[in-house]
């Protein structure tokens, strides 16, 4: 007998899955998205398109930190209690990338335990692609399509590090930036754009004998914000105290992002940061079309690994090489 489980799914078939919150259609249409075969990029534009109407009603939240600060288990205490409160949350773990494979991974899953058995929760590690930053290349499309299946809390944790801090940023309405406690340190190792990207910074693992280190860092970041711009007038960035493994503070939390969403959407910032949110996207994909265009040209990929060369030899300045590939690539658009 033939198995057709596994057959291509029609369009029809994708959105009425994906609408009903079929975990195996969401999860396909998912694979979709970020396959990168022409005929799958089409077929995934196509049903984004019939499922835009369905997106935008969900709390877009980031999470970033430097490896080790228990993002993970900050997300399983805050995923579990939302759910509890009837909330369906969506977790996108954007994964480190094996540099031979190009796979994931961590195993997201097994680092929230209890939030991965809860039926009204949703996590997809996503492999990055070796993309700058560690950023997926379709989280944005992915975070749509779990919207439109009714997840009305997003949660979008980065590796925190390299530039998919300001990718996932320029994605989310809330994005909250956590740190380990200290005496100080922390503020040298964590990029000063970074926290003014911050809407809250959660000094975490703030228990046992951690608690004077984290009141120390708290103090710390709080005087360092006097000193930063505002990301949005309307909104002071909040500092505060928690514990994803005792899950101190973790309410307090949440009631920082609903203030924060409620702050926006009285100011009509809100409605701004979604359109500001479709621009960056917009953009984000002509410059990785571009980026496609110009390294699959042949008279490029003619040229490239003799100019590379060159300039490992240095014998001409990477300004120059790019300069003589761009116009190669412009003549070869002429033509």
């Amino acid at each position: 007998m033939t198995d057709n489980r596994r057959a291509r799914l029609t369009l029809d078939e994708y959105e009425r899955g994906v609408v009903a919150a079929d975990r195996g259609v969401l999860a396909r249409a998912i694979t979709l998205v970020e396959s990168s075969a022409a005929k799958d990029a089409d077929d995934a534009q196509a049903l984004l398109a019939r499922l835009l109407p369905r997106t935008g009603r969900a709390r877009r939240v980031g999470i970033t930190g430097v490896p080790g600060v228990g993002k993970s288990t900050l997300i399983d205490e805050l995923g579990t209690r939302l759910v509890a409160r009837g909330h369906r949350v969506a977790v996108l773990a954007v994964d480190p990338s094996s540099a031979l494979s190009g796979g994931a991974i961590l195993g997201d899953k097994t680092r929230m335990m209890r939030l991965s058995l809860a039926p009204e929760a949703f996590i997809r590690p996503s492999p990055s692609g070796l993309t700058p930053g560690g950023v997926a290349r379709r989280s944005r499309e992915t975070m749509l399509l779990c919207e439109a299946a009714g997840f009305d809390v997003v949660l979008v944790e980065t590796v925190g590090v390299g530039q998919g801090e300001f990718a996932v940023a320029a994605m989310v309405d809330f994005f909250l930036v956590l740190m380990l406690p200290g005496s100080g340190d922390e503020l040298q190792g964590i990029k000063k754009g970074v926290l003014e990207l911050a809407d809250a910074i959660v000094v975490n693992k703030a228990d046992g004998d951690n608690l004077p280190r984290a009141q120390a860092a708290l103090a710390d970041l709080r005087a360092a914000l006097r000193y930063l711009p505002r990301k949005r007038q309307s909104w002071r960035p909040r500092v505060l105290l928690a514990s994803g493994q005792t899950g101190e503070s973790i309410d307090e939390l949440w009631k920082i992002v609903e203030e924060h969403h409620a702050t926006l959407q009285a100011s009509g910032e809100l409605d701004q940061l979604r359109v500001e949110q479709q621009r960056a996207w917009m953009w984000s994909i002509i410059g990785e079309r571009l980026d496609r265009a110009f390294r699959s040209d042949p008279t490029v990929a003619a040229q490239l690994a003799s100019v590379e060369a060159e300039v490992l030899a240095g014998r001409i300045t990477p300004t120059a090489a790019a300069d003589r590939l761009l116009e190669a690539f412009a003549l070869s658009r002429k033509d």
